[in-house]
């Protein structure tokens, strides 16, 4: 595909980048690369930075998310300070409306816990189970979640039409395995002591009342937790795809009105209503969930609900009950000391109601159309890359290779925003005027309706699933799409004026991370087209798990660094099998299960950026001979960009529930633990035995 391949200045000798003063700033020449490259680039950074108060971790993402914020604040100000002008003055006053009302405290203190007599009255109002379902309809569509949570998305047989989407949902704890490990007792008995509080706060309960309250909710919880699916089953494409139809889903739920809870959604008509096609992503907590509605009796579902309703709504009303949310989700959970300012929380807020109405203003402030340019030659490489590195796997027979190429040629890269922005005009806050929380409940009962319109029409192939002004980066498998909006297209990930190297190592390997999403575990499920179909031989699935599974021990192993104990190993080492067989007794290990679509990711990201740079450097050269010193300075320099785009820093309290619900390994093992099976690494820094990198060539992974 030489003949396809885009051109590229390629900088022979690197030049100084972003990086440079991210390593001059923060490395430790006290730690060597070949031990640790984490702590080799980021080691005094490490020991002197202190992560802000309102921070459960930091590191570039999020000093590059700040910015954002900064800049979107800005925008949003000026709107709040003329609603009536801006390119929309109809988007102007609606961002003024909502931002003026979140920063209008004393109104919010005034009003107390009133704003929540709407949704609250119906739910203490309902007389029987029809109705309660009604209303747990109507409570999800304005964002108060049930206990089945649904969403719209592209059918996964079909990629070209919408389907409604139904998931398990209903639990107050990060995740299901809160509500039965030894390991989380501690959390459990504070959130008990949170409900019973923030019951008492809002309902006007006695202490004994709402502590009383407070344990119903929590074994109702508990009841449905049980039901739950494990999220390293939860993430299974094909588990989790099941088509019912109208019928088999009432047939899922005896005992649940099913046409009462669609009717309070906004699907008018009941069941007959629901779209044909009908995914439900984990049945068996259906059953779980409708035994338990029978069961219960309607005053343990009421109380519950109402739970569900205060934690929705709670960011929204009066300092004590925002003061007694924080102290739970976020330093309990997290460990972040103190609450985020609050026009912190208002931008947010905007944001999350008008995201594109603020975008067009931050990609018209602060997105170069050379960026844009920059970014698509660089995805062009990557694709490329890959094309040239499937072609040549030593592993995947001819068949399965000819699907994969195919799968590739089909990928469609969005740079940097959207070629159409959303429509807001039929947001109507006319008549909640000044009323936070009722401001809140139109907003998002706004988007459900974006959402619910969409069933019955041809897929939006140009709707962005994130705001440009978003520091990440995605790739969606029923769409076989790659995007990376404007906001991750910075130093240290991208720097116009920096070295092809630092590029190759930053964005690029983001670049090849996202589009190897769609050939992990369970990326690879998917078609060119986006639709869940097995492409692969027996013969190479088997192979691919084969690799799969090599990759899950190496980071069953590994421990972050901060939470290791005395008896806990250092780094993994070449004795990579028993050091994963005595992690199974730790609970503070990487679940390796849990994040190999990430670490597939990361891992052929690296390496087919590695694959790109070496690509362009032979186009570049003179007869395609590249100068091997030249060589080794760039992928230096790459390596570098790999390892700097992983500076962060978390509390012990956010590591660990990350640990336990994260599909991302920490950022510590995700610069360390994919360098250390490219040949490249160990080429550049000669890394030998013995040395804390080295991993025995027997067990290093290649899959991509």
């Amino acid at each position: 595909m030489s003949d396809r391949s885009p051109s590229i200045d390629v900088v022979s000798t690197p030049s100084p980048t972003h990086n440079a003063d991210l390593i001059a700033s923060g490395s430790d020449a006290a730690v060597r690369p070949q031990d640790d490259l984490f702590r080799h680039l980021s080691g005094r950074w490490l020991a002197e930075f202190e992560i802000p108060a309102d921070k459960a971790r930091y590191g570039e993402f999020h000093r590059l998310a700040e910015q954002a914020e900064k800049d979107v604040r800005a925008i949003i100000e000026e709107a709040a300070a003329s609603p009536g002008g801006g390119v929309d003055p109809a988007e102007t006053a609606k961002i003024a409306a909502l931002y003026t009302a979140f920063m209008d405290t004393e109104a919010i203190e005034a009003a107390g816990v009133a704003p929540l007599r709407a949704d609250l009255d119906p739910v203490e109002a309902a007389t029987d189970r029809t109705e309660l379902a009604r209303v747990m309809g109507e409570l999800a569509s304005t964002g108060v979640g049930g206990a089945i949570a649904v969403y719209v998305e592209p059918d996964a047989d079909a990629p070209g039409v919408y389907a409604l989407y139904l998931t398990q949902s209903g639990l107050g704890l990060p995740d299901e395995a809160y509500y039965r490990e030894d390991a989380h007792a501690a959390v459990r008995d504070a959130y008990l002591a949170h409900l019973g509080r923030q019951l008492a706060l809002t309902l006007g309960l006695s202490r004994e009342d709402a502590d009383a309250r407070a344990r119903t909710v929590l074994d109702l919880e508990t009841r449905l937790a049980g039901g739950h699916w494990d999220r390293v089953r939860d993430r299974d494409a094909v588990e989790t795809h099941n088509p019912v139809t109208a019928q088999e889903l009432a047939e899922l739920l005896p005992g649940f009105d099913l046409a009462a809870w669609a009717d309070g959604l906004g699907l008018t008509g009941g069941v007959d209503a629901l779209p044909v096609r009908l995914i439900v992503r984990e049945p068996s907590f259906l059953e779980t969930f409708a035994a338990a509605w029978t069961q219960e009796p309607l005053e343990t579902w009421q109380a519950w609900l109402a739970w569900r309703v205060v934690r929705s709504r709670a960011p929204f009303l009066t300092a004590a009950i925002v003061e007694e949310n924080f102290d739970f989700y976020g330093r309990t959970l997290t460990g972040a000391p103190e609450l985020r300012e609050r026009w912190k929380r208002g931008v947010a807020f905007v944001e999350g109601a008008l995201g594109d109405a603020v975008a067009r203003i931050y990609v018209d402030r602060h997105f170069p159309p050379e960026h844009k340019a920059r970014m698509d030659e660089l995805v062009e490489h990557l694709v490329e890359a890959y094309r040239v590195s499937i072609a040549d796997l030593p592993w995947m027979t001819p068949a399965t290779r000819q699907k994969a190429l195919a799968k590739l040629d089909a990928f469609t890269p969005k740079i940097g925003y959207p070629v159409r922005w959303r429509d807001y005009s039929a947001l109507d806050l006319s008549g909640v005027s000044g009323d936070l929380v009722a401001m809140d409940r139109a907003a998002t009962r706004h988007e459900w309706q974006f959402e619910l319109d969409k069933l019955g029409k041809p897929v939006d192939r140009d709707e962005w699933y994130m705001t440009p002004q978003t520091v990440n980066a995605y790739y969606h498998p029923l769409l076989n799409e790659i995007a990376f909006p404007a906001a991750i297209l910075q130093p240290p990930f991208f720097n116009a004026a920096g070295s092809d190297a630092g590029n190759f190592g930053g964005i690029g390997a983001v670049i090849g991370h996202e589009i190897g999403h769609g050939f992990d575990d369970q990326g690879s499920q998917f078609d060119g087209t986006g639709a869940l179909v097995n492409w692969w031989t027996d013969e190479d699935r088997a192979e691919f798990e084969k690799r799969t599974a090599a990759l899950i021990a190496q980071y069953d192993a590994f421990v972050p660094t901060q939470l290791r104990t005395a008896t806990s190993p250092g780094e993994a080492t070449d004795d990579g099998a028993a050091e994963a067989a005595e992690a199974e007794d730790r609970t503070d290990h990487v679940n390796g299960a849990l994040t190999i679509g990430e670490n597939i990711g990361d891992l052929g990201g690296l390496g087919i950026a590695i694959k790109a740079y070496r690509l362009a450097l032979a186009a570049a050269a003179p007869d395609g001979v590249v100068d091997p010193e030249v060589e080794r300075a760039g992928l230096r320099e790459l390596f570098e960009g790999w390892g700097l785009v992983w500076r962060e820093k978390g509390r012990d309290a956010e590591v660990r529930r990350l640990l336990a619900i994260d599909p991302h390994s920490p950022a510590e093992f995700r610069c360390n633990g994919v360098p250390r099976n490219l040949p490249e690494f160990y080429e550049v820094y000669d890394v030998q035995p013995g040395d804390g990198m080295w991993l025995d060539p027997s067990e290093r992974v290649r899959i991509w």
